[in-house]
């Protein structure tokens, strides 16, 4: 999981509470991976619970999986 990039809207009301970050890995089977091991690792798990406590910071996730064009800088 190699992180890309971090970025909040600048007009509301979505600026209020929406946090957009962009994720490379090398395939979507090793995104599965990466994340489940993300979700068991006890350091991640107590943070969650801490950051939780007073109940969900996070009301929904949308994940989309993206391909670069042959026009794009990033390619």
């Amino acid at each position: 999981m190699e992180n890309v990039g971090y970025f909040v809207p600048t007009d509301a009301p979505a600026s209020a509470n929406t946090l957009v970050y962009i994720l490379a890995h090398d395939s979507r089977d090793a995104a599965t991976k990466s994340w489940e091991a993300f979700r068991a690792d006890p350091e991640w798990k107590a943070v969650t619970e801490r950051t939780q406590a007073n109940g969900p910071i996070v009301s929904n996730v949308v994940s989309v999986f993206l391909e670069a064009t042959d026009f794009s800088p990033m390619k």
